[in-house]
């Protein structure tokens, strides 16, 4: 098993040391990790792994049955043997730009959820655009203005991002209707990383994100798209002021 060291409050490391539990042409495993692995709408960080006479590019990271394997290239010098100590780097200005993106996500789905009863039904990170589809939605150019409105209304309240794991017991007694789809996580999960924004949304997530919501800068709904009966693609990105 590699420790997800981001968890729960640590996504803002980006360089760390760790031991080679495994090296082969095409991953490394390490026994802790702070890159975060594909998941949850979110992509995998990127960077690169050194040690001893040696380093590669992260080019994706994966979790395979408890195991994080990073996947490399460029490859210099021998691989590392196991237990020794490896540094990991990870791109800082994508990893930054995941964080606001994930929490600047949650926001809008809060507003969505409050204003308009809509779910949501799936969404895609990215670094410099995002997407989240509603359902059931059918939104108009107003609605959209009030979306947007609202969502910078909360990040600029620069509200505090609390990160922390909680009982699953108590998350289920807590989160709002239509946060949360704890029903699809099997029954022997019983702790949950839980992301709270202050008094104005609280959902489990695994994602990293911000300490602040002034941190995100303000955001801009740039696409509106149907996808399908009664659900409605959103899509935004950073607004360079």
């Amino acid at each position: 098993m590699t420790e997800l060291l981001y968890l729960p409050d640590a996504d803002d490391v980006t360089d760390f040391e760790a031991t080679v539990v495994e090296a082969t042409e095409e991953s490394i495993v390490l026994d802790g990790t702070y890159f975060y692995p594909e998941g949850g709408g979110q992509p995998a960080d990127r960077g690169t792994i050194e040690w001893d006479g040696g380093a590669a590019a992260v080019v994706d990271v994966r979790k395979d049955h408890g195991e994080v394997h990073h996947e490399i290239d460029d490859v210099e010098g021998d691989l590392p043997a196991e237990g020794e100590t490896a540094i990991g780097q990870i791109d800082e200005n994508r990893r930054e730009a995941h964080r606001r993106m994930h929490t600047a996500q949650h926001i809008l789905s809060r507003v969505v959820l409050g204003a308009f009863d809509a779910t949501t039904a799936g969404n895609q990170i990215h670094a410099d655009c995002s997407r989240i589809d509603f359902e059931p939605a059918d939104f108009d150019d107003a609605d959209l203005e009030l979306i947007e409105e609202r969502t910078n209304e909360v990040i600029e309240r620069d509200l505090r991002v609390n990160k922390d794991e909680r009982p699953r017991e108590t998350v289920e007694e807590t989160v709002a209707e239509g946060r949360s789809n704890l029903s699809l996580l099997p029954d022997h999960v019983e702790e949950l990383r839980v992301v709270e924004i202050d008094d104005f949304d609280m959902c489990p997530c695994g994602g990293t994100h911000v300490d602040r919501t002034g941190e995100i800068g303000p955001i801009e709904i740039t696409n509106r798209l149907s996808k399908g009966a009664e659900v409605e693609r959103i899509e935004f990105e950073f607004r360079e002021d």
